[in-house]
């Protein structure tokens, strides 16, 4: 299987689930534009694969793309295996993998609902490198 994009996803506040939208823009050095978790960090835009979210339906949670906060749900491609600094093109964009995984300071409602989440283990965070857009069914490629 080709690794594509499941959905693309954006919030307005930290802390919501973010919601499935047409297309992203991709803002060098920024993240996602009109994404609350955008700005001059590392951890610019969230990747979350399909599979990992379907180890908490498996769990029978109703979740699904931008439940978990993340801004690109993927599929055929092992996120968290990926190497510090690899880079994925994604759409017209290009990701750098800054982070894997992520330190929860408090539990959220998912972790309640099912005494686990995924984020902190599967999830991983890049930041922009070159600017383009993306929507669901565009290819991913490593670079």
């Amino acid at each position: 299987m080709t690794p594509q994009v499941i959905a693309v996803c954006t919030s307005e506040k930290k802390g919501e689930r973010k919601v499935p939208v047409a297309r992203v823009l991709f803002k060098k050095d920024h993240g996602l534009a009109d994404d609350a978790h955008a700005g001059p960090w590392h951890r610019q835009v969230s990747l979350l694969a399909m599979e990992s979210i379907d180890k908490m339906t498996a769990l029978g949670l109703k979740v699904g793309p931008g439940d978990f906060a993340e801004n690109l749900t993927t599929v055929g491609i092992e996120l968290p295996g990926l190497p510090i600094g690899s880079r994925l093109a994604v759409g017209s964009a290009l990701l750098e993998i800054t982070q894997i995984g992520k330190e929860c300071h408090q539990r959220c409602a998912i972790y309640y609902q099912a005494g686990d989440c995924v984020m902190p283990k599967e999830g991983v965070f890049a930041r922009v490198i070159q600017e383009g857009e993306a929507r669901a069914g565009d290819a991913i490629r490593l670079v």
